[in-house]
């Protein structure tokens, strides 16, 4: 098994974790402050990471370039607005279209990844891909609750161009990390994910920041004041960074992105086996073509 596959597993459970502790936080934080606790308390553990790298195992510190910078300030700014423009969509009355479309996030990067970092995909991974994002659809109705028909007659509606949009914005971020970490052209790949991890949640730590005093002043104290809550949530999405990061620079940020996927089983088996709540024939279909889809995937190579 390459070294990419297990970090990227790693790092869907490590997600799946923090998106549960920021449910928890929820009742002390806005959503805003929720999504802001994930870079403030995750910079200074991105930060011990490259500290340690370069002092105890003896790594040279990269040497930053414009594009590297360029790549990162559009990576942080991509995934911030990502989050404001989900906010955004859920001011809408169709809003649940909006979100299953958010879903389609491979795909997203597929053909981003492409048009920016010349990174092809076989026709296997195509299909793969295919079979993935609607595999990703089925779930995202079933938790909506939504229909064919209503999904049909949403299509034109301006949630589900808004839901296009954050998955665009999320998937650019993807693709822009690997685009930062390659700029570096350092011939460790921890180091390069670290250091590029570092430079792009410290970018995000500052702008998000700065955008929160102007739009929602007090919420940077509160997300300081609930520091036992809100710290796990950085230390959870700090630690499956460094794997995302670490995973994005060895390998294509589809593939990446596409076995990502599995954090949707982890949080099916969840509610499967702790909730013990009824799960649908849709939802099962859905778990199978994801599965389905890695398993492709991988024995395609």
């Amino acid at each position: 098994m390459e070294l990419w596959i297990p970090i990227t597993i790693a790092a869907a459970f490590l997600q799946n974790l923090r998106s549960a502790l920021q449910k928890h936080i929820k009742g002390r934080l806005s959503t805003l402050g929720a999504a802001y606790a994930r870079f403030v308390y995750a910079w200074p553990l991105a930060l011990a990471y490259v500290w340690g790298l370069n002092s105890v195992g003896g790594l040279a510190l990269p040497q930053p370039n414009w594009l590297f910078l360029a790549y990162c300030l559009a990576g942080g700014l991509s995934q911030i607005l990502f989050t404001v423009v989900l906010l955004w969509m859920f001011s809408f009355r169709s809003f649940a279209v909006g979100t299953t479309f958010s879903k389609l996030e491979v795909v997203m990067v597929a053909g981003l990844s492409a048009l920016i970092l010349g990174d092809g995909l076989t026709a296997i991974a195509i299909l793969a891909i295919a079979i993935s994002a609607a595999g990703v659809v089925c779930l995202s109705m079933t938790q909506s609750n939504l229909t064919l028909g209503a999904l049909r007659s949403g299509l034109t509606e301006k949630a589900t161009m808004i839901g296009l949009l954050s998955a665009a914005l999320l998937g650019a971020s993807s693709v822009f990390y690997r685009g930062g970490a390659l700029a570096l052209e350092h011939d460790n790949i921890p180091m390069a994910a670290g250091f590029t991890l570092l430079v792009s949640v410290v970018l995000q730590t500052v702008i998000m920041g700065a955008w929160m005093i102007w739009r929602a002043p007090g919420e940077i104290g509160r997300v300081m004041q609930h520091w036992r809550w809100a710290g796990p949530v950085g230390i959870a999405g700090g630690i499956g960074s460094i794997c995302w990061f670490t995973a994005f620079t060895i390998q294509n940020a589809t593939y990446v992105r596409a076995v990502g996927q599995i954090e949707l089983v982890f949080t099916f088996m969840a509610t499967l086996v702790f909730f013990r709540e009824k799960v649908t024939a849709i939802e099962v279909l859905g778990v199978l073509m994801v599965v389905g889809a890695i398993l492709l995937l991988l024995l395609a190579g």
